[in-house]
């Protein structure tokens, strides 16, 4: 959203620009388009080039000194092929609880979670939105919790359905896209025009470029904050409807890029080639996100809220782009896990040789053996990996005397499991106020009998009486009679029973708790939560390093311990004990509460397919990691089919009798 990072409202801002700020603009008009080529050499626009099939990008730079604009801007562009059947477009959908219009429409998700949460290749903040809960529609939403509700201003549709209906007069510059991505620019959409034909669309604040008209410059000498030097999110079109821009201008950021007016933008996007277009929501909520080859999202840009608090806004609008890799010489990379082996298959454009490194960081400590049969279909296992864990991998393929590799990808194992609930968020707790410092207070044998109280979770103290918006609370424990505030620490004990097999158990933590904490399993610590790092000693009076949410336990943190999760977990009577740790001595409220599950792994065989058309037999299974063996009778002797073969399907032309297959591993 375009606001100043350093104040709460600027809609109310009254800035203006100077005589010698519209001077240089209308020069800079002026050299901008042609005429002072010397000037232009300084406002540079990069090569496009290609990040996935269907988009390209490129990066512009402008120096204020002597180049076509009076402000030093960064800018990052999209290029959107329209005419690319894989290119999909995807806006911010309906809150998937409470919706209400033009009050709780979407739940605001950091452009890069949004395009995590969604498996996007590409997105963008779109609309202009407000949070309900505030009377300041300019309300920075940097602490907002993922998922929390916002009202869209303007028209919004994702996958057919409308979000936000055209709900202002202000804010009306629509971009409609049907499901074939056809684009139609409605630079002023009131009266609210039919959505008939709509698959996705979203509303810019207002129109900038019309018919290669700039007429960003109608808005030079307006003292609305809006139309100063701003971070920007613009959308062009191309005038043969061919070509969508994404335009992202940082700002804010002294000595980097100062931002844009609304003139500024619009040349830009003429520069990139649009026709058409108009300034979207904008300010620090500017954000440029892709996609890297493990799914991880990549900021194109240099957002002024990260820049500023160190965090992407909690955006309420975003637009996203599905869409597939750029062809090279290895093409379609795919991973099909099991729990504890994977089949990784890829493609070259000519015969290769075939081979496979992977770990579980980027640093590639495995491989698999070189295969050196050259083929363009390739098909490599791995095993003795660990269930429920990520690898990392890339494959690599020699053709004549050249070694090709891939970008890194993920995939993570599988886990045939049952679950045991051991501990819910209802169980009793005992708690101790006092401080335990020097106490195995954590040891099964200990003896809480004595203990200030016990109760049911969540377990909680507040100087404010309950939070509403933590709805689970259960038992109060009492505050510091010399403070008024909750203790620093308080101490949580309680007994479970386990008596399943240990092997390959995980234990599975599910927990709301304020501020930090320390656990122990039957006396050793397991893990620590916003608390300072091992090797520094916790005390009573230990703060915790930080807090969730926005203060609050209205959100989980999870964590899991794997691999029979520690020596010290045993068959019987376990104890769960626990510390919680306030963020600072004078902290209103604490809070606990805390799940957990155990995870024990099953047997699970694969499901195998056999068919039979025009002589041939086809053998398919849908699980990774097994190799296809035959044998000439069920007792064996069993081999590897030549190959080996692991992965499906397997077609035997002309079919052969007598012969039994089985998957292996």
């Amino acid at each position: 959203m375009i606001t100043n990072l350093a104040a709460t409202d600027l809609s109310r801002a009254s800035t203006k620009l100077t005589s010698r700020r519209l001077a240089l603009a209308f020069i800079a008009l002026l050299v901008f388009f042609g005429v002072s080529s010397h000037a232009r050499a300084a406002t540079v626009l990069g090569r496009w080039l290609p990040i996935f099939e269907g988009i390209d990008h490129a990066v512009g730079t402008n120096t204020s000194a002597s180049g076509g604009f009076p402000d030093l801007m960064v800018i990052y562009a999209a290029r959107v092929n329209l005419t690319d059947s894989n290119i999909q477009f995807y806006a911010s959908p309906r809150i998937s609880s409470g919706y209400s219009v033009d009050s709780h429409e979407v739940g605001g998700y950091c452009t890069s979670n949004f395009l995590k949460n969604h498996g996007l290749q590409l997105a963008v903040n779109a609309n202009y939105f407000h949070d309900p809960g505030s009377d300041d529609t300019e309300s920075p939403s940097y602490t907002e919790s993922q998922g929390s509700p916002f009202d869209l201003i303007g028209l919004a549709i994702s996958q057919g359905q409308v979000v936000s209906p055209q709900d202002s007069f202000d804010y009306t510059a629509s971009f409609f896209f049907a499901s074939n991505n056809a684009a139609t620019f409605i630079p002023t959409n009131w009266p609210a025009r039919s959505t008939a034909g709509a698959y996705t669309a979203v509303t810019g604040l207002y129109p900038v470029l019309l018919n290669n008209l700039n007429i960003g410059s109608n808005y030079l000498g307006s003292g609305d904050a809006i139309h100063q030097v701003n971070p920007r999110t613009a959308f062009g079109l191309s005038s043969d409807r061919r070509y969508l821009y994404i335009l992202v201008i940082d700002g804010r950021q002294s000595g980097y890029s100062d931002g844009a007016l609304d003139w500024e933008t619009a040349a830009w996007l003429k520069l990139l080639g649009a026709s058409d277009g108009a300034n979207m929501d904008g300010g620090g909520s500017s954000c440029l996100v892709i996609s890297g080859s493990t799914g991880e999202p990549i900021e194109l840009n240099r957002d002024s809220a990260s820049a500023a608090y160190g965090v992407e806004r909690t955006d309420g609008s975003s637009f996203g782009i599905f869409a597939k890799p750029t062809p090279g010489f290895i093409n379609n990379v795919n991973a099909l896990a099991d729990d504890t082996a994977a089949t990784i298959t890829w493609t070259t454009i000519s015969n290769a040789s075939s081979q496979v490194f992977y770990g579980a960081t980027t640093n590639f400590n495995l491989s698999t053996p070189l295969e050196s049969a050259l083929v363009s279909n390739h098909a490599v296992l791995l095993t003795n990996l660990t269930p429920s864990a990520s690898y990392y991998f890339s494959v690599y393929s020699q053709a004549d005397g050249a070694l090709y590799a891939s970008s890194n990808f993920v995939f993570t194992t599988t886990n045939y499991v049952s679950s045991q609930t051991l501990l819910d968020f209802t169980n009793s707790w005992t708690y101790e106020i006092n401080p335990l410092d020097g106490t195995n207070w954590t040891v099964p044998s200990f003896n809480d009998s004595d203990w200030t109280g016990s109760g049911a979770g969540f377990l909680w103290a507040d100087a404010r009486g309950p939070n509403p918006d933590i709805p689970q609370l259960a038992t109060q424990m009492p505050l510091d009679p010399e403070t008024g505030y909750p203790y620093v620490t308080y101490y949580f004990r309680t007994h479970f029973t386990y008596t399943n097999s240990l092997s390959n158990v995980s234990l599975l933590f599910t927990t709301y708790i304020d501020d930090g904490a320390v656990f122990y399993l039957n006396g050793p610590e397991v893990y620590r939560l916003r608390m300072p790092a091992a090797p520094t000693v916790i005390t009573s009076e230990t703060l915790a390093s930080g807090y969730p949410c926005s203060g609050d336990a209205t959100c989980p943190d999870s964590f899991s311990l794997l691999d029979g999760a520690a020596s010290n977990f045993v068959q019987g009577d376990n104890v769960m004990a626990v510390e919680v740790h306030n963020y600072n001595a004078v902290s209103p409220d604490i809070t606990f509460g805390m799940s957990l599950v155990a995870s024990i792994p099953l047997a699970a065989a694969p499901m195998v397919g056999i068919g039979t058309s025009n002589g041939a037999v086809t053998i398919s299974w849908s699980r990774g990691g097994f190799l296809l063996q035959q044998a000439p009778s069920p007792t064996g002797p069993w081999s590897n089919v030549t190959g080996p073969v692991v992965s499906s399907p397997f077609v035997i032309t002309p079919a052969i009798s007598n012969q039994f297959f089985r998957l292996y591993r």
